[in-house]
C-alpha cells in the first residue's frame, strides 16, 4: 500500500539547502532528482538546496525535470517521481550550490567553501557563465576556482542581487573561513568591505550552535545547518527549521533578518568528523589540552596533528562554554532514524534489519522527522518495539553515549548497551 504523508502546517517546514548531485566527487549515483525527491518525502523535508547549479549536466536535468512552484522554488515534475515514493505535499527545490576556493591572500594559501542560494534556474545560468570564465567548472559539481572570497560574493552580486552567499561548514579544518589550517579569524579578514553583505554562516556538522555562540566573530549572524549530503540517505542529518512561505524571497528573508527562522536541528556535533584533534592513520584522537600538551605533534608519528572544530572554537572563542545569546534560536539534537534504531537494537546502520525496521516505522507512523521529534513513545513502541521507543526516548533526553570524531573519521552514538537491551526485552516479555 502506498504511503501518504501530509505536511500538517504549511508555514512550518523543514529545509535542507546545502546537497550535492552525483556530478560532484564522491557522491552516490542515487543523487538524482527523482532519489532526492523520495527521501525528502520519508524524511519529511520541505524545501531541498539542487546543489552544484554551476554543472552544465547537472542544470541540464534541472530544466528538464523540475517545474516552477511558489516563487523562485520549483518542484519535481510528477512523470518523474519514484513509483515508491510517498504520497502527499511535494518537497521544493531551491537553486544552490558550493564553489571552493583556492587562492593566497595576506602569505597563506586560503580553502574556503561558500554556499550560494540563487531565486531561479536563469541565475544559475547567467552566475555559471560567468564562473566559467574564471575557471573549470565542469569537472566537478562542486568547482575549485581560484577567486578569493570578497570576489566571489561580489561577483555573485553583480549578477543576481537577490543571491545569498553563506560560509559553507565555517569550522572545518581544511576547506572553511575559520578553518584550523588556513582560515580566517573574522568574517572581515575574509570579505573584506563586502563584510556586512553576509548574514549567515553554517555550523557544520562538527559543531553546534553554543559552541558557536562563544564566538563574538558571530554576532548578529544566523546561524544555519544543513546535511553537505554526498547520498539522499544522509539528507537532513541537520537542517533548518522555516517558519514561513515556501518561496525564496521569504526563505531569504528569514535568514537575513532570522524572522521567521525558527531554528536548526544537528547532529550531535561529537559525531562529526573532524571533533577533535587527531590521526586518523595512526589511531591518536586527542582533546584540545591534550594536542597543546605536546606540542600539537602526534605522540605516534610526530607529525603535525590535524586541528578540530573543538579546539579552533577554543582559539577564537571570547566567552564561557554555556553562554547562550538572548537572541538565539532554538536547536534540537537528533540522529538520522536509522542511526538511532541501530544504537538501540545492536543492528549494523546499514544491514537489512535496519532497514525493514525503517520501513515499519514509515508505513505506520509517516516521515522519519515525526517519528524522532513528535510520535508518541507509545505509538513507536508497538510499531518497532521496546529497544527502538526507549532509544528514541532517550535521543529525545540528550540521553547519548557518544564517541567524537576526528580526523575525517566519524564519530557514533551509543543509546543501549547490550546488558540494558538484554534487561529490557526480558523485562517486555514478562509484562
Amino acid at each position: 500500500m502506498a504511503l501518504i504523508f501530509v505536511i500538517r502546517s504549511a508555514a512550518m517546514y523543514i529545509a535542507d539547502l546545502h546537497i550535492h548531485s552525483r556530478f560532484s566527487r564522491a557522491t552516490s549515483r542515487d543523487c538524482d532528482l527523482p532519489h532526492l525527491d523520495r527521501q525528502a518525502r520519508c524524511k519529511g523535508i520541505g524545501l531541498v538546496g539542487t546543489g552544484d547549479f554551476t554543472h552544465p549536466a547537472w542544470r541540464a536535468e534541472l530544466r528538464q525535470q523540475l517545474a516552477p512552484a511558489e516563487e523562485g522554488v520549483y518542484v519535481l515534475r510528477e512523470e518523474y517521481r519514484l513509483p515508491e515514493a510517498p504520497a502527499g505535499v511535494s518537497p521544493r527545490f531551491a537553486v544552490t550550490g558550493e564553489i571552493s576556493s583556492i587562492y593566497k591572500q595576506d602569505g597563506k594559501t586560503r580553502r574556503v567553501h561558500n554556499l550560494i542560494l540563487l531565486p531561479s534556474l536563469e541565475a544559475a545560468e547567467a552566475l555559471s557563465a560567468r564562473l566559467e570564465a574564471v575557471g573549470n567548472i565542469r569537472s566537478d559539481g562542486r568547482p575549485i576556482l581560484g577567486l578569493d572570497s570578497r570576489r566571489l560574493l561580489e561577483m555573485v552580486l553583480e549578477i543576481c542581487p537577490e543571491a545569498e552567499l553563506i560560509p559553507a561548514h565555517i569550522w572545518t579544518p581544511h576547506f572553511s573561513m575559520f578553518g584550523a589550517f588556513t582560515g580566517f579569524s573574522t568574517v572581515e579578514e575574509c570579505f573584506g568591505d563586502l563584510a556586512p553583505r553576509i548574514r549567515a554562516v553554517e555550523t557544520g556538522l562538527s559543531s553546534d550552535p553554543p559552541m558557536n555562540w562563544r564566538v563574538p566573530a558571530l554576532d548578529g549572524l544566523t546561524l544555519v545547518s544543513n546535511s553537505d549530503a554526498h547520498s539522499p540517505a544522509k539528507l537532513g542529518r541537520e537542517a533548518n527549521l522555516l517558519e514561513t512561505e515556501r518561496t525564496y524571497p521569504a526563505l531569504v528573508r528569514a535568514i537575513r533578518t532570522g524572522e521567521g527562522f525558527g531554528g536548526t536541528i544537528e547532529f550531535f556535533p561529537e559525531e562529526g568528523k573532524y571533533h577533535l584533534d587527531g590521526h586518523r592513520s595512526c589511531g591518536v584522537c586527542l582533546t584540545p589540552e591534550e594536542t597543546l600538551a605536546r606540542g600539537g605533534l602526534c605522540p605516534v608519528c610526530g607529525k603535525k596533528l590535524t586541528v578540530g572544530v573543538e579546539h579552533r572554537v577554543e582559539e577564537l572563542a571570547a566567552r564561557p562554554a554555556g553562554f547562550r545569546p538572548p537572541e538565539a534560536k532554538p536547536f534540537e539534537s537528533l540522529a538520522p532514524l536509522p542511526e538511532v534504531i541501530a544504537a538501540s537494537t545492536g543492528f549494523s546502520p546499514a544491514g537489512k534489519k535496519t532497514a525493514a525496521v525503517y520501513e515499519t516505522l514509515l508505513g505506520a507512523l509517516g516521515p522519519e522527522f515525526r517519528i524522532l521529534r513528535e510520535a508518541s513513545i507509545a505509538d513507536i513502541a508497538q510499531a518497532a518495539g521496546p529497544l527502538v521507543a526507549e532509544g528514541i526516548r532517550r535521543l529525545r533526553r540528550g540521553q547519548v553515549e557518544l564517541r567524537a570524531g576526528f580526523d575525517g573519521a566519524y564519530g557514533a552514538i551509543t543509546l543501549l548497551s547490550p546488558r540494558e537491551r538484554e534487561a529490557l526485552v526480558k523485562k517486555t516479555d514478562h509484562v
